[in-house]
């Protein structure tokens, strides 16, 4: 897989990237499936069609070995959320992370946990700039 840009994954898009993330490697039937799962959601043949065009963009990739497709991401989570992360960064806060950061944390709150892993990360960085 190339270190090349993918396409912003629209809503839809990324719910399906949800659910490979957390299935792994699924058909169409499954992920329409877990789309559904106790809500009017989506009709089969649009899940369908969505994920044919996330092949065609190169956001997920088809084994076409077996007779119904698995379907599988080509980007990890992660690299996902960094991508759009960077993007949204760019476009609405100037490229400035500080900024993202404050309106994050001011528009939801965050647990206990979520800020000890904040606090850990915000020391590491300062450690690599005293370094």
């Amino acid at each position: 897989m190339s270190e090349t840009k993918l396409p912003r994954p629209t809503d839809a898009e990324l719910g399906i990237l949800q659910v490979l993330w957390e299935r792994g490697p699924s058909t169409v039937r499954e992920v329409h499936e877990a789309l559904n799962k106790g809500a009017e959601g989506t009709g089969y043949t649009t899940v369908l069609k969505l994920m044919q065009i996330m092949t065609e963009k190169g956001l997920v990739e088809r084994d076409e070995s077996q007779r119904a497709h698995v379907y599988r991401t080509r980007v990890t989570q992660q690299k996902t959320q960094r991508q759009l992360v960077t993007d949204l960064l760019d476009r609405a806060f100037g490229g400035s992370p500080a900024q993202l950061a404050m309106q994050a944390l001011s528009t939801k709150k965050a647990s206990a946990e979520e800020l000890a892993e904040l606090r850990k990360l915000l020391d590491t960085l300062e450690g690599e700039e005293e370094s």
